[in-house]
């Protein structure tokens, strides 16, 4: 199985959590991992290049999903609209999307990158409390998907929910300095994440996918 993986702080659990489930050496090297940004994850699973994916939520009515996702009840620090020459973000496309969606201009910035500008005291719009300022809703930005294995990666999503995944100390400083951020930063970030897609949420995404 190859599984598409995107390199950003809110995914760190999950991929902490699949190492540990995968039951022996062997099922760990039939695991394969594509890593890459959301927007060439996207096209990697339409391409059937990658099996599953945690994919832009944008895109997620084409593929057959689980009910994990990455979902914001609020503010999200890591997805902003800043103050200065608009453009997207490269890397994304339901950022992008919903910063029109919100009739918002700027410049997109998602991902780590974000999480570091807001914590040196940068300006800018959080999108996810944008977004729930106006609906009252959670935001759903991206969501596991797949093409194959469906048995498999359903299990996957289920377990994860129902497991509370611990990050040793090594891996929150380990990681934490690849983004010149602390420890401390780093838990109280993943904090504002949520996995879990439950009704609310779910009601959040069909609002974003009607909206034009």
């Amino acid at each position: 199985m190859l599984f598409g993986s995107i390199q950003y702080l809110n995914l760190l659990p999950f991929q902490l959590f699949l190492k540990r489930a995968l039951p022996n050496n062997g099922a760990k090297m039939a695991f394969r991992y594509k890593r890459a940004v959301p927007s060439q994850i996207n096209a990697s699973l339409r391409r059937g290049e990658v099996n599953a994916a945690f994919i832009s939520s944008v895109h997620a009515p084409r593929f057959a999903c689980t009910d994990l996702g990455i979902v914001a009840r609020g503010a999200v620090y890591s997805v902003f609209v800043l103050p200065e020459a608009e453009g997207d973000d490269p890397a994304s496309e339901t950022s992008n999307r919903l910063a029109k969606v919100l009739g918002l201009h700027g410049r997109v910035l998602i991902g780590d990158a974000a999480l570091k500008h807001y914590l040196d005291g940068g300006e800018g719009i959080d999108l996810a409390a944008e977004w729930y300022a106006r609906t009252g809703l959670p935001f759903t930005f991206a969501r596991l998907c797949y093409n194959r294995y469906g048995t498999i990666i359903k299990k996957l999503a289920h377990d994860f929910t129902r497991h509370r995944t611990r990050i040793p100390q090594y891996v929150l400083k380990k990681e934490a300095a690849k983004r010149g951020i602390t420890p401390k930063q780093l838990l109280w970030y993943l904090e504002k994440i949520h996995y879990e897609m439950d009704w609310e949420a779910k009601r959040g995404l069909r609002k974003f996918l009607r909206a034009r």
